[in-house]
């Protein structure tokens, strides 16, 4: 089925939604770097895209001897899927720095303040942060945050609640978090 252009940009309304979502996480891991540089000690990092085997956002405070390695996720939908080979990219990096003595896979998950309700149609709701620290032990599997913090491991009809632990980000002093 094809899509309508925009007349204005000559882009498929897919490739503009697209577009959207990038830019969405683009910015929550922007924000997210900038929290870290804004917090004494800590110094964090943008480091790409999944195309290049990278996580989002590098996190570390040396004097600490801690490092936290993030996936983010941002949306105006009432779940957020985390892939599991983007778990296990995480896990991976988190393994190559044995020289921090404390390391942690975060899921950091942002509800935006609008939820989506249809094509191009929104309706407000509060914002919501939730950060859960990943498991090593667990199975590596998709991993999805709803609306409410609540997590489930799995996909479709086979989904099951998981219990993540919550994480306190070290910028959360300055920062109210929601939910």
């Amino acid at each position: 089925m094809e899509r309508a252009a925009d007349a204005s940009t000559g882009v498929s309304a897919g490739a503009g939604a697209s577009r959207i979502r990038r830019q969405r996480g683009y910015a929550w891991e922007d924000t997210l770097v900038k929290r870290f540089n804004d917090t004494p000690g800590w110094r964090a990092f943008r480091l790409g895209s999944p195309s290049i085997r990278l996580p989002d956002v590098l996190a570390v405070n040396t004097a600490k001897k801690t490092m936290l390695v993030i996936e983010a996720k941002s949306g105006t939908t009432t779940s957020l899927p985390v892939p599991a080979e983007q778990i296990t990219r995480c896990m991976e990096w988190m393994n190559i720095f044995e020289i921090y003595k404390k390391r942690s896979v975060i899921l950091a998950f942002k509800f935006m303040s609008k939820k989506r309700v249809g094509l191009g149609r929104y309706e407000g709701r509060n914002l919501r942060e939730f950060y859960k620290a990943w498991d090593v032990s667990w199975d590596v599997a998709t991993c999805t945050c709803n609306y409410d913090g609540k997590t489930f491991a799995g996909t479709g009809s086979s989904r099951e609640e998981i219990v993540m632990k919550d994480y306190r980000m070290p910028f959360a002093a300055g920062h109210v978090p929601s939910g």
